[in-house]
């Protein structure tokens, strides 16, 4: 698309923003979907007799939902590490290559 002064807009270099907002969108969306299913069965009564959750619901879905959020970072802790640590092979591995094919 030309610009005002005829002048060619560049798409900025990366992924798009408004994918990559999407995605985490649908990410947060899908982890408190699953977090709120396995949370409520374990910690609702099957007995509903009252519209508010009892005390001891209350306190075991602040514990599920503490203990789901803690399993969540450190998971993304260890898939980032890895993550990492499989760009730096391929870096190295383009290094290398590079290198063979240079001579």
């Amino acid at each position: 698309m030309n610009s005002f002064f005829g002048q060619k807009e560049e798409k900025p270099a990366g992924p798009d923003p408004l994918f990559a907002a999407t995605t985490e969108m649908e990410m947060y969306t899908h982890l408190f979907n699953n977090m709120a299913a396995a949370c409520f069965e374990k910690c609702s009564s099957r007995k509903h007799k009252e519209p508010d959750l009892a005390l001891g619901e209350m306190s075991c879905s602040d514990r599920c939902v503490s203990k789901y959020l803690e399993a969540q970072e450190k998971v993304g802790v260890v898939l980032q590490k890895a993550n990492e640590a499989q760009a730096l092979q391929q870096k190295n591995l383009a290094e290398m290559q590079n290198a063979l094919g240079g001579r």
